[in-house]
């Protein structure tokens, strides 16, 4: 079973009285210039799924897409605007910081995903881990293995 973050923090956020909706929906639903900027950043990827998330009466949508077996998750406004990349990679190919702050921050579970974040200039580091005790998380680290915020 896949862990879906993105539903647990919406979860969150309006049991906590934010308003956040994700809703699935398909490519050709997404404006016009979402998926003209979409396509642009295809670079042979296949789309996967699509999704709105309204929040604080602003809309993101989002566009999965697969390649070589690796997710990479593109973040637009509705301008087509690209505001973030999730991007599975090994955990191998981070900064050495990065790798070894993630791995000490697991606590001995394990490191089930990771993926880099490239958002207003800046990248990050995403790992999902299931800890020892089988619970799921998530842990987001700089390059330099300080913990990431947002």
């Amino acid at each position: 079973m896949k862990f879906n973050h993105r539903a647990v923090l919406s979860g969150l956020l309006v049991a906590g009285g934010l308003a956040v909706a994700d809703t699935k929906m398909s490519f050709s639903d997404l404006p016009a210039r979402v998926q003209t900027a979409s396509k642009e950043q295809l670079h042979g990827a296949q789309i996967v799924g699509a999704s709105s998330e309204k929040e604080d009466g602003r809309t993101t949508y989002e566009v999965e897409t697969m390649l070589n077996g690796k997710s990479r998750d593109l973040s637009f406004d509705g301008e087509g605007r690209l505001l973030e990349v999730e991007q599975q990679i090994d955990l191998d190919s981070i900064p050495g910081a990065a790798k070894a702050a993630l791995e000490r921050r697991s606590a001995g579970g394990s490191i089930r995903k990771v993926e880099s974040v490239t958002a207003r200039g800046s990248v990050s580091y995403e790992a999902s881990v299931i800890t020892k005790s089988g619970k799921h998380t998530e842990i987001t680290v700089n390059a330099d293995g300080t913990p990431h915020r947002d």
